[in-house]
């Protein structure tokens, strides 16, 4: 063998109990008070959101609101949509794959021509969602094509990680450029950035890492990227909306189910309140969850409901700018406004059709459809139907450990919707009657649990964004997802371990097994950025052999994780990263030289792989003796 290696792997106490108390470590700035401007990044599925916090004035966020393309009309939220104008002067390799393989080290391609948010025109093909090709084990909805985007992307020779690098590349351009004009050229340039990017919580590692990378290709963080973090947009949503209500209100022990619903996806995280005095702090109550049923579900089942009404042949000849028009009325006026409450008499809801002959069989009456409540509600009802079910998981899982949900927090896009409200409320808190849509204190009466919209539930995720970069963390605790673990050589015992596993290790001369699992985090236990968790290793080198090695970080979702690599297909397995440690910055003195009977030589190290389990991100760190040295990269598969 190349390399003798045997890890004796333990894990740092991780209980509630040992958890520190924060000031945020990843906030170096923070600690300091050094001035600087925080500017928060909500990368959507169907709109993305910019806010802005100087730290001289922390209450005064800005949202930026005017766009390119927008015809000075004002929106918290551009759309997430790119449409490519040129092709460009060369093609990368692996063009127009619908997934990207690996995120490329510098950014975004070529830089060709593109428009964005706003500019794109009504009949131009442009990209959509282009967030969801980042996370190959989420499903994607029916009603993206990978075909489609794939076709697109191949025409400009251009891949996924290019057209999101491309697409932010655009966003941290006018953001630039709108704050040079709030602040001045003077302010911008002697004033540090730090940049807070907000990414689902149900996301997988390798995600929260390309979208670290084609942020960094875009030029958020500066040169080397170290000034871009990452916050799951649950927790974001959490940090805003709870700090917004009095602490005198809130008490330890309640918990808050956040659902953050948006275009494309719904996301889900409680958190418990463990402190208010002196300062607000919490720690998640359960494990993240989310799924496909955001409000384009909505719109894409409207324009099914339209094809069917007037027939698909008439329907798919209609001018562009009139189906548009439609969508636009349904998305902004009645999507936003209906109620699930019965009206005193019967109405119906006119879309307009503009130029669509009169159907009296149809109910099209001059240049408008005509839809009844119960059509409406037809098409809203499989949807919000699965977010009460991701939400009614969360309150059960919560009860079910005996803890108290004091509120539902409703934000995102699909947040303000009045219908989703009012489900919710007869589904939790079917007792009170008519309460406010927003209210600075959680009531909850007769067992129910309210249902809260804060006034600002669209920008709710990015405003909590900088509040996170401004403040720090105030999550003390965080649930794993996923077991974690590493793979590592043993030993071999004879009741333990079956005989065909047996290899002779002519360093160690005994008898060893391979491929055993140490998981060091296991999935549902509390972890916290403040207490990095330890991977203990004792390798042993050859002279001369390189010391530069490799190890798998790997993950499993299944409630029980196996003892050995053997079984990882029964257990839902993946390997989350390789890990490359280089040991040659160690101190000769810290190697330990032996001997075998046999007279060969070789040095042994003991040493420690520390990872830190941030809100969205993962950080390694190698140490020999407690002492930092040397560099630990991840590739993330």
């Amino acid at each position: 063998m190349a390399t003798e290696a045997m890890a004796n792997l333990t894990l740092r106490s991780n209980s509630l109990n040992s958890i520190r108390t924060p000031t945020s470590s990843s906030s170096s700035t923070a600690s300091t008070g050094k001035d600087r401007l925080v500017i928060g990044v909500d990368f959507g599925t169907t709109y993305s959101g910019v806010a802005a916090v100087y730290s001289g004035t922390p209450d005064d966020i800005e949202v930026i609101k005017t766009w390119p393309g927008g015809n000075g009309i004002t929106s918290d939220k551009v759309p997430t949509e790119l449409s490519y104008t040129q092709l460009p002067s060369r093609t990368p390799s692996g063009a127009g794959m619908p997934h990207p393989p690996s995120p490329p080290a510098g950014g975004g391609g070529d830089p060709v021509a593109h428009k964005w948010g706003f500019q794109p025109s009504a009949n131009s093909p442009r990209l959509r969602c282009l967030k969801l090709f980042l996370d190959r084990s989420q499903t994607l909805p029916p009603y993206i094509s990978p075909l489609e985007t794939a076709g697109m992307l191949r025409g400009v020779g251009k891949t996924i990680m290019d057209a999101v690098t491309d697409y932010l590349s655009a966003l941290y351009l006018h953001t630039i450029d709108t704050l040079t004009r709030r602040y001045g050229e003077s302010f911008m340039a002697s004033t540090p950035l730090e940049w807070v990017l907000t990414v689902p919580a149900v996301w997988s590692d390798a995600a929260k890492n390309a979208t670290r990378k084609a942020a960094e290709g875009a030029g958020m963080g500066g040169v080397d990227g170290k000034g871009i973090r990452l916050i799951s947009e649950p927790e974001a949503a959490a940090v805003y909306t709870l700090k917004a209500i009095q602490p005198n209100n809130l008490s330890v022990g309640d918990n808050f189910v956040v659902c953050d619903a948006g275009g494309g996806t719904v996301d889900l995280i409680s958190y418990e309140i463990t402190s208010v005095s002196p300062s607000l702090l919490l720690s998640e109550s359960s494990i993240g969850t989310g799924g496909l049923c955001g409000s384009a579900f909505l719109n894409y089942a409207f324009e099914d409901h339209c094809r069917r009404r007037l027939g698909a042949e008439i329907y798919d000849r209609l001018k562009p700018k009139t189906r548009n028009m439609a969508l636009k009325y349904w998305d902004e006026y009645v999507k936003r406004n209906f109620k699930d409450e019965e009206p005193e008499e019967e109405e119906e809801i006119s879309v307009p059709l503009p130029g669509v002959a009169d159907d009296e069989e149809k109910r099209i009456e001059g240049g408008f459809l005509m839809m009844r409540r119960e059509e409406v509600k037809s098409i809203f009802e499989p949807v919000v139907s699965q977010v009460i079910k991701l939400v009614d998981e969360q309150v059960e899982g919560i009860r079910r450990k005996g803890g108290k949900v004091a509120g539902i927090v409703l934000v995102g896009g699909f947040g303000q919707s009045n219908y989703l409200y009012s489900r919710l409320k007869a589904r939790f808190n079917p007792s009170m009657r008519n309460p406010p849509p927003y209210s600075e204190i959680p009531v909850s009466g007769n067992g129910g649990i309210e249902v809260m919209q804060p006034l600002y539930a669209w920008t709710a995720v990015v405003r909590g964004a900088v509040v996170r970069g401004l403040e720090g963390s105030m999550v003390v605790a965080r649930q794993a997802r996923y077991h974690y673990g590493t793979s590592y050589a043993t030993v071999w015992e004879e009741s333990k371990h079956p005989v065909q596993d047996r290899y002779w290790s002519p360093l160690w001369e005994r008898w060893m097994v391979s491929d055993r699992m140490q998981w060091h985090i296991a999935r549902g236990e509390p972890v916290s950025d403040k207490n990095p968790i330890s991977f203990h290793y004792t390798r042993n080198f050859r002279p001369g052999q390189s010391l530069k090695i490799e190890d798998d970080l790997i993950s499993c979702e299944h409630e029980a994780a196996p003892a050995s690599m053997a079984d990882a297909n029964k257990h839902l397995v993946k390997t989350v990263c390789t890990l490359t440690t280089d040991l040659s910055s160690v101190p000769k003195s810290k190697f330990t030289r032996l001997t075998t009977s046999k007279g060969i030589e070789f040095d042994n190290l003991d040493f420690t792989l520390d990872l830190i389990v941030d809100s969205a991100s993962l950080v390694f760190e190698l140490k020999v003796e407690g002492v930092a040295y040397g560099s630990v990269t991840a590739k993330f598969h």
